[in-house]
């Protein structure tokens, strides 16, 4: 599509989106959303099932690598985060998944889903830090968190390495949390894992968790206060008609956008935190 195509798309939309507030202003306009500067924007991408059989999984990686490298060519995307589900099953894959990342003209990072059955040192030795990992990043904390093992199972996510990360980063702006598979149990495929929710919960500086897993939720679920945010799929067999990836925009005053993307339509749904 071309881009003044997908720019009148977006305007149009964006004049009466709806957007949703964390701090209860459901109905608060975008324009609000988008004031001050742009300090930080990611890109949210998951299950893309890398080896999936009777997928074309080569084809999808490399068509999410063009849609996200257009996104840097364009507004500008400082990294992207692979939640879960990297490959499927198979430990081999995960250097070609590997290989396939590296075709992204962008800085990544990667979480750990449960189809991703490769031991901590195999994850470790692929891409340089562990299955629970944070990082800082203009005064904002990301906490990347593993949810699975290898065996595949559904965890719930360590309760003492995320306890200590959210208090390591009390101080930061904002904490953003990626965990694969959601631990509140609001969807069909997540898990009840009530000591997480709570330390999700009671933080006040979180302004946002995301999750893989279910590919048929491209939407955000809110519960105690609390932000939920799905990314559909970018791979795989099943789930939402299109394959697409979240779009994550942080001012310089700490108000984030958000907004999930159809690579052939654009623009889904946004929320304003």
């Amino acid at each position: 599509m071309k881009k003044s195509t997908r720019r009148s798309f977006l305007n149009a939309l964006l004049g009466g989106a709806g957007l949703a507030s964390v701090a209860g202003d459901p109905q608060s306009p975008l324009g609000q959303a988008s004031q001050g500067s742009r300090m930080i924007r990611f890109a949210v991408a998951s299950d893309g099932h890398f080896g999936q059989p009777e997928t074309d999984f080569q084809r999808f990686h490399r068509e999410l690598a063009f849609w996200l490298n257009e996104e840097r060519s364009g507004k500008g995307l400082d990294f992207v985060i692979f939640n879960g589900d990297l490959i499927h099953d198979d430990p081999k894959l995960l250097p070609r998944v590997k290989t396939a990342y590296d075709e992204f003209k962008i800085p990544y990072l990667v979480v750990k889903g449960n189809h991703d059955k490769v031991s901590p040192q195999e994850w470790k030795t692929t891409w340089g830090y562990e299955e629970n990992h944070a990082f800082v990043r203009d005064s904002c904390a990301f906490l990347l968190v593993s949810t699975s093992n290898e065996e595949g199972k559904y965890l719930c996510a360590n309760a003492d390495w995320l306890s200590n990360q959210l208090a390591a980063h009390k101080d930061s702006r904002r904490i953003f949390i990626f965990m694969h598979i959601n631990q509140n149990g609001v969807t069909r495929h997540a898990v009840s894992c009530p000591e997480i929710s709570a330390l999700l919960q009671q933080t006040p500086n979180v302004a946002a968790v995301f999750h893989g897993h279910d590919h048929d939720q491209d939407n955000v679920i809110y519960q105690n206060g609390r932000a939920y945010f799905f990314d559909g799929r970018m791979g795989g067999n099943w789930g939402t008609p299109y394959r697409g990836y979240r779009i994550v925009e942080v001012n310089d005053a700490g108000m984030v956008l958000t907004y999930q993307c159809n690579p052939q339509a654009f623009y889904v749904n946004s929320s304003r935190i």
